[in-house]
């Protein structure tokens, strides 16, 4: 009976246990999460900022060797409007295919 513990001593022990337990299985979690969270969001906001650019570019491009006179001049936005709802579309396809994927 040299090796028995008192219930003090047990308890003690039991609420260290514990508190590494709820340490290793909540905190430690979330701080990965908080890094993926930061990651993803850099790199939606470089996506988005290089898709505008894009955006802008095709714009200048069509109006830098539009062929339409100033009545037609707004055929340029309209061009780049559908770019990017084309780029819209293609993102939310892949959303689909991918939430579809993961069920």
């Amino acid at each position: 009976m040299a090796n028995a513990k008192s219930v003090p001593e047990v308890l003690q022990e039991l609420w260290e246990l514990l508190k590494v337990y709820a340490q290793q299985e909540t905190l430690d979690p979330l701080k990965g999460l908080g890094r993926n969270i930061g990651m993803g969001l850099g790199g939606a906001l470089a996506i988005s900022m290089g898709t505008f650019l894009l955006a802008l570019s095709v714009l200048r491009l069509l109006q830098r060797f539009s062929v339409f006179d100033e009545a037609w001049s707004w055929v340029p936005y309209i061009a780049t409007f559908g770019f990017l709802g084309m780029v819209i579309a293609m993102l939310g396809m892949g959303i689909r295919r991918e939430v579809e994927k993961n069920r």
